[in-house]
């Protein structure tokens, strides 16, 4: 079983102090993985309902196979081991900003997401997302590459952004310069910690012709009770 709480990476970045931990949950007995931001709780392996979905509804949409997948933001892995496991994904490109995060992955530190480093689909790219798109660029080794899909998990919410240099992204011109970076067809699809937000749905609508807010409810081992996040998926 192991210790009860152990520190398995720490690293001061620009944007704070970022932590992966396990703990063991004696009530569930279960071993936790978390990443803190800071005193901020980033992610959590009990809540991974949301990260999950966010694959599977972003590639739903799509018809075809040899399928070009960007993930921004790696996190615990969910969503990204969750894109490989559709079999139409010929390439994941997974874009994160802090290479201890990387790290974690390629030291195989997180059982559950086992597999996503070693896969010949994967590369991971250590940039800011946000700066990225913002210079039209996603792909560093391939200027003008486009995307089936760009699935992002970053931030809070659109409104809760961990850096003030994200907001920007959120507006009708970023979401413009991402729309730019997808094949025709191509989908966006975006997790929120927050309920449906109407205004940043009118913002979507401004850029993509279709858009929709799934709310993905789950169970909270936490509280007892139900807990939900969203996941925007927006289609050119």
């Amino acid at each position: 079983m192991g210790a009860r709480f152990e520190e398995l990476a720490w690293r001061e970045t620009p944007i704070g102090e970022i932590s992966l931990r396990r703990r063991r949950d004696p009530a569930l007995d279960v071993d936790v993985y978390e990443v803190k931001l800071d005193d901020d709780f980033l992610m959590s392996s009990l809540f991974p309902v949301a990260e999950i979905e966010l694959a599977r509804l972003g590639l739903a949409p799509l018809t075809g196979d040899a399928l070009d997948v960007a993930v921004g933001g790696l996190g615990l892995g969910y969503t990204a081991r969750t894109a490989l496991e559709d079999p139409r994904v010929r390439s994941l490109m997974v874009v994160e900003a802090i290479e201890d995060v990387i790290d974690w992955h390629r030291r195989q530190l997180l059982p559950f997401s086992a597999g996503l480093a070693p896969d010949p689909r994967t590369r991971f790219v250590r940039a800011d997302f946000f700066a990225a798109v913002a210079a039209g660029e996603l792909d560093p080794e391939a200027p003008g590459r486009r995307f089936h899909a760009v699935l992002l998990d970053v931030d809070h919410s659109p409104r809760h952004v961990l850096h003030p240099s994200h907001a920007p992204f959120y507006t009708p011109d970023g979401l413009r310069r991402l729309a730019d970076l997808l094949h025709p067809d191509g989908v966006f699809a975006l997790w929120s910690d927050d309920p449906p937000d109407a205004d940043f749905g009118r913002v979507l609508a401004e850029v993509f012709p279709a858009s929709q807010a799934h709310v993905v409810r789950f169970a909270n081992p936490l509280t007892g009770g139900e807990s939900a996040n969203t996941v925007y998926v927006a289609r050119r």
